[in-house]
């Protein structure tokens, strides 16, 4: 059986959204995290990601960050490198700031409401449908 790449992402949720970033290298929006590197155990790596891509203004509690999901997935980039995903999730309320950097140009709260062409496939296909159906994206109120 041919060996997966490890990948981590971690959700964070506010007022019934999503935080996702927009990676400078691609078009569409995901969700923050990256791959695991050699030696890296998948908790390290989800830390380490968002330490990376929220940047140094951003605060959490690494110890609120929990497993959310895991399932395989092939890359969106070059659709022959299988994936397997380990989702965390966390429990509590970013705090501080989020900064742009070399890697990421922009930040958004995504809601049920929102353009689904701005996502991966992951997103598009895996983690926002999940997210709405167990309730942590909610969808909006009709008048």
């Amino acid at each position: 059986m041919e060996e997966r790449k490890k990948v981590v992402g971690t959700l964070f949720f506010k007022d019934g959204k999503l935080l996702i970033d927009k990676p400078r290298k691609r078009p569409t929006y995901q969700m923050i995290g990256g791959s695991v590197e050699q030696g890296e155990d998948v908790y390290d790596a989800a830390i380490r990601e968002c330490h990376e891509e929220l940047g140094k203004k951003a605060i959490f509690d690494p110890q609120k960050v929990v497993p959310f999901m895991d399932f395989d997935e092939i890359a969106t980039s070059d659709q022959k490198t299988l994936l397997h995903m380990y989702i965390f999730m966390y429990e509590g309320e970013l705090e501080g700031e989020l900064t742009c950097s070399e890697e990421i140009e922009d930040f958004m709260w995504f809601g049920a409401e929102d353009d689904f062409s701005l996502l991966s496939n992951t997103l598009k296909n895996e983690i926002v449908p999940t997210c709405i159906r167990e309730g942590y994206i909610r969808l909006p109120k009709h008048k």
